[in-house]
């Protein structure tokens, strides 16, 4: 599998990244299964989080005989110094290793004073000092946050959502980046599953040498589609700019990217599926969705409590709970007219 160099860090990483969030959702052993199996293949970077519950824990299990042979990147949602710091101690039990690759800042509201000392980028100083990771990096979702990163010089990667949707005004993080020669990762290359032709992002993300898509890999059938894009990359041709200029003008505006910052929900509703149905019924095989047990899940948005939780953690600054209504009036005229 092609590598290329992330940034100053001078890493030499696989060009498809292995985004192991949705390893959460299946066991142990099929996790060990499908990791093996993508760094038998050439995946040599894999992106993980304390937040991610046992995410670190599965790469541990399945990767710590060949932690040598592997580049690590988890994040950190702590607020302050001690806090970062116990929670990389956590990370490196999890993961079975004493260094980590690239620790992040797990998507900051602002960016921490770096002249403070009690600040978690001082934290993240003291851990690069004695060891304990090699470079720093942020993640963020908002791009005034992930400019001003680069601008800082402070960070060695900046991961961010990038895909084949991107604006213009999100693509100018991975010009900016290049200058500074800061290594991009890119999260949500899928737009949360919405991007249903995933060589049309694939080669979309191609085209930038200074870009590495972390991939959100659950099932062995994803991880052959990506390993397969990897031995025959396609084009960016006209005919695959047809299919991306499309998905724009479907996917145009504000709409839930799954991300799940909004997540949990006190009444339990799925937010990240239920605040964009209406695009995953035009967009990927609707029968599921017309499930009674589906069907009980989407009517949990009648128990709102319009507690604000979602909207106030929402990276997008969407108002999810007047979207969840709207959502569920479209989802009702839908399994109205085809169940």
């Amino acid at each position: 599998m092609d590598k290329i160099k992330l940034g100053r860090t001078n890493l030499m990483v696989s060009r498809s990244g292995f985004g192991a969030l949705p390893i959460q959702r299946v066991s142990f052993e099929e996790s060990k299964k499908i990791l093996l199996k993508a760094y038998e293949n050439g995946i040599n970077f894999f992106d993980t989080a304390r937040m991610y519950t046992d995410s670190e824990e599965k790469i541990g299990y399945a990767l710590s005989e060949v932690r040598k042979d592997i580049i690590i990147a988890t994040k950190s949602h702590a607020k302050d110094k001690k806090s970062l710091l116990d929670s990389l101690q956590t990370s490196l039990k999890n993961l079975k290793t004493d260094y980590i690759d690239i620790f992040q800042l797990h998507n900051p509201d602002e960016l921490p004073n770096s002249k403070d000392p009690e600040s978690i980028y001082s934290g993240l100083l003291e851990a690069k000092k004695k060891g304990l990771i090699r470079f720093i990096g942020i993640t963020n979702h908002k791009i005034s946050n992930a400019l001003n990163a680069a601008d800082s010089g402070l960070y060695d990667t900046i991961q961010f959502p990038l895909s084949s949707l991107s604006a213009d005004t999100d693509l100018k993080l991975i010009k900016e980046c290049k200058k500074r020669d800061i290594g991009v990762i890119a999260m949500k290359a899928l737009s949360g599953g919405l991007i249903t032709n995933v060589a049309s992002t694939f080669t979309f993300l191609r085209q930038f040498d200074n870009v590495v898509p972390i991939w959100g890999i659950q099932r062995e059938s994803e991880l052959d589609e990506f390993l397969s894009l990897e031995k025959n990359p396609p084009l960016l041709d006209e005919a695959m700019w047809d299919i991306i200029n499309k998905d724009r003008t479907e996917l145009a505006g504000d709409f839930c990217r799954g991300c799940g910052y909004c997540m949990p929900c006190p009444a339990g509703i799925e937010i990240p599926t239920s605040a964009r149905i209406t695009l995953l019924l035009g967009r990927s095989p609707f029968k599921p969705f017309l499930s009674d047990e589906f069907k009980e899940k989407m009517n949990l948005i009648n128990d709102c409590m319009e507690c604000g939780q979602c909207k106030s953690h929402c990276p997008y600054k969407l108002d999810t709970p007047n979207l969840l209504k709207k959502e569920l009036k479209n989802y009702e005229e839908f399994y109205a007219k085809h169940k």
